[in-house]
């Protein structure tokens, strides 16, 4: 059997059995010809103008509203994402589209005065061309949007690559982006590793996000070609505690960081760092939060941890948590499903994987620390570097004693999940390779700059 002919397999994870999706991925000649079609579309897409842009990208915003039922409920059966979560992600969706139906109409550049003489120097943002969006199956609807609303604003075609897991949603989302903008402006485009490559191959603009092996050969392969791009990848995010927080609130907003869709956010919080004395109340009050939470059927409103994404991602989690204490969780429940219980670990030696590697579930380690001192250096003793949270009532601490913290964002008495789309989203190390994703730093990206210098024309001859 050829690659081209390897089905692309979409199941619940909810209920292994319930197949939304068996489809033959398209092959790399295909993709390649989708990057040709949505060149060809782009110079109209650009000339159209920034009312046709902007027009366009309000209706998008306007129909997910109109489809957001159905949309939240292809993301609870297709990805496990539990309703609550579901209906927060369309909405948040659908904001995003309505927030860069804006952008069109901004400002693409400057004007200066010459250093010497008659003339003006100008500077102008163009849209590369074609944007290839390689996105994961955690967020299906926010972030093939946050990746594909600013690069359509600007005057790229996209061409967007889901993760298989995630193609009912894709599809779905591509059909709505579809009815608004002209023929070959949008596209998604189904497969694997094959189709992947073939895309970063022939693009003019890459935005990637998900593991970091997989980020790094993006960014290299794109950095060959000499072209843009960005690569948001893992995380093993820190939450510290101080002692002088509330513990009740620190707890339940760490449970929720930890637990949240099972973990399956780059932002979830795998690590817990108690700084001195409240290393014994955080320890009793997060097992409690943990133990708390509600543990089943996505498609239930009650529920915050919903199905791992796959049955291999479940065993990770128990697997992790053998030979060591613990503290809430580290079971399966019985039933079909790939279901974990939200888990706290204690004891855990700086060389154990969840130390090192991103596990991607319910999971995390809870860790004592001498001072707020001790607890940078944990937070920044990993490979990664996204977001960390801090739980305190001194804003002293945090202004100055937790300014060496080596992540790209920091969330104070917040969980460590939760993004403001309309600021830049992005981190250190191996979490992030290029610039930021989101806010007006994503129209910098999927813009090139050009200086201009215009001299009068000298007299006729």
């Amino acid at each position: 059997m050829t690659d081209a002919l390897l089905p692309l397999l979409s199941r619940n994870p909810a209920d292994p059995a319930d197949v939304l999706l068996r489809i033959p991925a398209p092959g790399a000649f295909a993709a390649v010809d989708t990057v040709e079609r949505a060149r060809a579309a782009q110079p109209g897409w650009l000339l159209a103008g920034a009312a046709a842009r902007s027009a366009a990208l309000g209706a998008v915003a306007t129909a997910v509203e109109a489809a957001a039922d159905e949309l939240a409920g292809l993301a609870v059966r297709e990805v496990g994402k539990p309703l609550s979560e579901a209906r927060a992600e369309v909405a948040r969706t659908a904001a995003i589209w309505r927030h860069y139906a804006q952008a069109p109409f901004a400002p693409t550049g400057s004007v200066h005065e010459t250093s010497a003489g008659a003339g003006l120097l100008l500077t102008r943002r163009r849209p590369h061309g074609v944007a290839a969006l390689i996105t994961p199956w955690n967020f299906p609807f926010a972030i093939p949007t946050w990746k594909a609303a600013p690069a359509l604003a600007v005057g790229n075609t996209v061409v967007l690559k889901p993760a298989p897991e995630a193609t009912a949603c894709a599809r779905r989302l591509g059909e709505i982006v579809r009815q608004a903008v002209p023929e070959g402006v949008f596209t998604v485009l189904p497969g694997g590793a094959t189709e992947g490559n073939a895309l970063v191959s022939a693009a003019d603009v890459v935005s990637f996000t998900g593991s970091t092996p997989v980020g790094q050969a993006v960014a290299r392969a794109a950095a060959a070609r000499g072209i843009p791009a960005q690569a948001e990848m893992g995380g093993l995010n820190a939450a510290v505690v101080l002692p002088d927080a509330d513990i009740e609130q620190a707890a339940g907003h760490i449970a929720a960081s930890i637990a949240g869709y099972a973990g399956q956010k780059c932002t979830a919080t795998s690590r817990v760092i108690a700084v001195g004395a409240a290393l014994e109340p955080l320890r009793e009050a997060l097992s409690e939060a943990l133990r708390a939470l509600p543990v089943g059927d996505p498609a239930d409103p009650a529920t915050v941890c919903g199905p791992l994404i796959h049955e291999s991602a479940r065993d990770r989690v128990l697997d992790a948590c053998r030979g060591l204490a613990v503290l809430a969780g580290g079971t399966a429940p019985d039933g079909p499903g790939w279901y974990a219980a939200p888990t706290l670990v204690e004891k855990v030696s700086p060389e154990h994987r969840l130390l090192r590697e991103e596990v991607f579930g319910p999971i995390a380690s809870l860790l004592p620390a001498d001072d707020v001192a001790h607890a940078v250096r944990i937070t920044n003793s990993v490979p990664y570097g996204l977001v960390t949270s801090v739980h305190t009532a001194d804003l002293n601490t945090v202004l100055h004693g937790l300014d060496l913290l080596d992540t790209g964002m920091i969330r104070v008495n917040a969980p460590s999940t939760g993004v403001d789309f309309h600021l830049p989203f992005g981190g250190s190390k191996g979490s992030s390779h290029g610039p930021r994703e989101q806010g007006g730093a994503a129209l910098e990206f999927y813009t090139s700059g050009r200086t201009y210098t215009l001299t009068p024309a000298g007299p006729a001859a």
